[in-house]
């Protein structure tokens, strides 16, 4: 495995006039961002290096990278394995970042390689001007990993992704199915397809209302057009995330990383933004393409008991493809990893050691 690129300085994104007016409305800036990061990366006890790794067009994406040789004062002492385990590459969510992970970073990274990294367009990776175009957008996600496992040097890999990243995890095993050993798709978003009879879903007036109002903005514009009370409304809005991580954090740690993520350049947003349809469905549902993964890629699904992502798709799937594993974590919501973080680990990595004892025979 050859080493990762070095450390390279953010590329200063495209400014227009609303951006260059944005950082002195709303109380951030990419210092902060990472401040707020490092702070979530504290309670992380496995020693790991943190590097942009360039990709084309200037961009970089912002990664976290585990070693395989565990060290003598770990808290996770294991033997290094005869045969290393296939790397496992964490992606996150929409509005999500590395940090994120911090309650399951150590229990991966405890048996083998492990790779977090925030998808282009969010986080502290490139944020560039994405194409309008649904079909093209996906493809520049897809991309940009691609370009990213080439020049850290990863043969095949493990694809672990939540939300959007296990739409984009399933988009890239489609395009390059000869690099993952292992699809892992953690409450995906954007698999099935928009109901022809969206009501029957009940949705609220005042949702349709609010909806049909902000369908011209970002989805997250709010936050931003909130400046300073930006950091009040993310620990209103989403007071919950504070307990996912009360184990390990007993401040506003967590909402002010989200707040952080979310208030800079809106690049990856406004993809996303691109590629649904009202309410948050996909313009190019998963769940007619995914039938296409090649038959001895292994996937697994697991979801939140708790969550508002349906798992309806995950056993439709199966009836196609009786072999697909899923698993449901009683108690958990749609952060599945930060609501039960300890069922979450240990589901994943029985996941790879049945995988890696699969390869062995």
């Amino acid at each position: 495995m050859r080493r990762m690129a070095e450390e390279i300085p953010p590329v200063r994104e495209q400014s227009s006039w609303i951006l260059s007016w944005l950082p002195s409305w709303c109380p951030t800036s990419p210092s902060e961002l990472k401040d707020a990061e490092e702070k979530m990366l504290k309670s992380v006890k496995q020693p790991f290096s943190r590097q942009h790794v360039r990709i084309s067009n200037d961009n970089h994406l912002w990664t976290l990278a585990f070693s395989t040789q565990p060290q003598p004062c770990s808290p996770y002492p294991s033997q290094p394995p005869a045969h290393p385990r296939t790397p496992l590459v964490l992606l996150h969510g929409f509005g999500g970042g590395v940090a994120l992970w911090a309650q399951n970073l150590d229990s991966f990274s405890s048996s083998g390689p492990v790779y977090a990294l925030d998808l282009l367009g969010f986080g502290r990776s490139s944020r560039p001007q994405f194409s309008t175009d649904p079909e093209v957008a996906e493809d520049e996600f897809v991309t940009a990993l691609e370009e990213w496992r080439e020049k850290v040097g990863l043969e095949e890999i493990v694809l672990l992704g939540h939300n959007l990243g296990g739409y984009l995890s399933a988009a890239y095993t489609l395009k390059y199915p000869h690099r993952v050993k292992h699809l892992l798709l953690v409450e995906p978003w954007g698999f099935p397809a928009r109901p022809d009879n969206p009501s029957h879903y009940s949705i609220p007036v005042w949702i349709r209302a609010i909806g049909a109002f902000m369908s011209p903005f970002n989805p997250l514009a709010g936050l931003r057009l909130a400046g300073p009370l930006g950091p009040m409304l993310v620990q209103m809005i989403r007071s919950d995330f504070k307990q996912k991580y009360s184990s390990v954090f007993s401040d506003n740690t967590v909402s002010n990383y989200i707040y952080h993520l979310n208030a800079q350049t809106p690049s990856g947003e406004t993809a996303f933004k691109n590629m649904t349809i009202p309410y948050g469905w996909a313009k190019r549902p998963m769940l007619d393409r995914i039938d296409q993964v090649r038959a001895d890629i292994p996937i697994s699904f697991i979801y939140g008991s708790r969550s508002s992502i349906d798992s309806d798709s995950g056993y439709a799937f199966k009836k196609t493809r009786p072999d697909v594993e899923i698993e449901v974590i009683r108690g958990a919501g749609h952060y599945v990893f930060a609501d039960q973080p300890e069922d979450f680990n240990q589901i994943v990595l029985r996941i790879l050691t049945r995988m890696e004892g699969a390869t062995k025979q």
